[in-house]
């Protein structure tokens, strides 16, 4: 489904991603741990074409991603770590323009912006200007965004924050049962209690490179005397 193979990617002189290799089969739901400029945020802007690799390849359904963008942009939603809508588009209109530029008939786009508006709860505010949003009117709707076209693979930088409760309550749900169905997640969060929550794997990056890639109970099995939470792995992890 998705392999990065001997990837890198430099900035000037700083390696920001270090010879990364990494497989995600269908139905995983993978959360990529690591402090802030471990590389997380460009491992996933290569992932979906923001950004070219310095060296190696990544590929989506064997489409490598430098070679064929608007095949793998099909195949994935993405959900950045900053939602930004147009402030003078209502989230309606901007639902249609993401619709639009996916190729979805006009059905097929009412049909969509009306699954995820209910989906996402976003019926009461979604024919106001996005001005008038807030940060979890906002998430909502690139959320819904993302799905407009039931890709195969969702991507999701920082998901949580800035949420309340019960919008936190309506993602994780939402990224617990797109696998279910056989989709596959790639969730960047430092919100470790979450990744534990509902992960099926952890991949932990630190100063570029990846330094554990497996479940939680392989981390406790290598870090023993750590605790037991994900949190306690972590931060023992980072320390070494």
């Amino acid at each position: 489904m998705i392999h990065f193979q001997h990837v890198s990617r430099n900035y000037g002189n700083r390696v920001a991603v270090r010879d990364l290799d990494l497989s995600i089969a269908d139905g995983e739901l993978v959360a990529l741990l690591g402090h802030n400029g471990a590389g997380k945020s460009t491992t996933i802007k290569m992932l979906v074409g923001l950004l070219r690799p310095s060296a190696g390849t990544v590929s989506v359904c064997n489409h490598i991603v430098t070679e064929h963008p608007r095949e793998v942009s099909r195949l994935i939603g993405y959900v950045p770590d900053q939602p930004y809508l147009y402030d003078k588009l209502s989230g309606r209109e901007f639902l249609e323009f993401v619709a639009d530029m996916y190729g979805l008939s006009s059905t097929e786009s009412q049909e969509a912006i009306e699954r995820e508006s209910q989906r996402f709860e976003l019926t009461g505010f979604l024919d106001q200007l996005a001005e008038s949003y807030s940060h979890g009117m906002r998430q909502r709707t690139v959320f819904a965004a993302a799905l407009i076209h039931l890709p195969q693979i969702l991507v999701v930088d920082e998901p949580m924050v800035g949420l309340d409760p019960h919008s936190i309550r309506l993602a994780k749900d939402l990224l617990s049962d797109y696998t279910r169905i056989g989709k596959t997640v790639l969730m960047s969060t430092h919100t470790l209690s979450i990744a534990e929550e509902i992960s099926d794997r952890v991949c932990v990056m630190k100063l570029g490179e990846l330094v554990f890639d497996g479940k939680v109970d392989q981390l406790r099995k290598e870090i023993s005397g750590a605790g037991e939470s994900l949190e306690s792995l972590y931060l023992a992890l980072m320390e070494d």
